[in-house]
Formats: structure tokens, C-alpha cells, sequence
């Protein structure tokens, strides 16, 4: 026998899991327990997800702005450079001296871009490939057959596998007839 009279004997036989059969307001009251804790989940993680696609956006600004500073800060130096030619042209270094400074400086641009990944495009004497070259010019040539490229009016430059701009070219329109 119960020694309570107070509890009935299907009461101390109830097993303790949540998840057992109560009655309809209790399922009810555990059903809306578990909703809300789902819902205030879902806010803190929808939260957290806005923060860090905030801060991915912020990231991904500041790395774009300041994208080229290792190439700007080694081009400091040709830079330093070309002021120092143009500094002894002025006290008067003649031609010769300025010739070979700029072309020192030139060398040392190509130089830096090439540690940067820019490379210049091979146009002359090349088959013409519209994804390299922008054609300007078509003349005849003696010696090239249609579609070589024969003169380059402007190097063309690459930054690995991507044309950052192409060779602006004059194309041979085979020999003359």
C-alpha cells in the first residue's frame, strides 16, 4: 500500500523522461520550453553569423585598399632613384649620364614588378592572339605572313595568368600585291 494518501500509485510510477507520456499540458508546456530555447538559438546563431559577415566585409575592404602596398612600397625606390637622375641631370651629369640613369631606373622597374608577378608580353614576330594583342594597325609586310604581328606600339603586361593590359600591335597583312 501507499503510505501517502496524498499521491496516487500511477504518479510514483511515472517515469522520469520528459519525453514519457504526461498529460496534454505538460507536453504542451515542455513543447513551448523546447521552442523557445530552439528560437533563442536561432537569434544568437542569426547574430552571430551578421557579425561575421560584417567583419568578413570590413576585412575584405581593407584588403582591397591596401592591396598594393608591398608593390608601392618597393616602387618607393626607383622612385627614390629616378629623383636622384633627375637630380644629377640638373647639376648637370650631360646626356650620357642621364641616358643610362633612366635606364637604370627602367631596369629597376621591370625588376620589381617581374618580384611582384608582371611580366611583359612577347608581341614581335608572334602569331596575333586577340586574348594578348589589340590590333591598331594592319599593313602589308614583306617578310611576315598574315597575322604576325610586325610592330609593337605598346607593351603589353601580364600579373601571372591574367593580361592586365594587352600589346597594342600593328598585325601584317602578308606581303603586298
Amino acid at each position: 500500500m501507499n503510505p501517502d494518501p496524498t499521491t496516487n500509485d500511477t504518479e510514483a510510477q511515472a517515469p522520469a523522461d520528459p519525453g514519457a507520456a504526461g498529460t496534454p499540458a505538460d507536453e504542451l508546456a515542455e513543447a513551448r520550453r523546447q521552442r523557445d530555447e530552439y528560437l533563442e538559438l536561432l537569434q544568437r546563431s542569426r547574430a552571430e553569423f551578421e557579425n561575421y559577415r560584417k567583419r568578413a566585409k570590413a576585412q575584405a575592404d581593407a584588403d582591397r585598399q591596401y592591396a598594393v602596398a608591398a608593390l608601392a612600397k618597393d616602387l618607393l625606390e626607383v622612385v627614390d632613384n629616378a629623383a636622384r637622375g633627375a637630380e644629377a641631370a640638373r647639376v648637370g651629369g650631360g646626356a650620357q649620364g642621364l641616358v643610362e640613369g633612366f635606364e637604370m631606373v627602367l631596369k629597376q622597374l621591370h625588376d620589381t614588378l617581374a618580384k611582384h608577378g608582371v611580366e611583359p608580353i612577347d608581341a614581335k614576330g608572334q602569331p596575333f592572339d586577340p586574348n594578348l594583342h589589340e590590333a591598331l594597325a594592319h599593313r602589308p609586310h614583306p617578310e611576315h605572313p598574315e597575322g604576325t604581328v610586325v610592330d609593337e606600339l605598346a607593351r603589353g603586361y601580364r600579373l601571372r595568368d591574367r593580361v592586365l593590359r594587352p600589346s597594342r600591335v600593328a598585325v601584317s597583312a602578308g606581303p603586298e600585291k
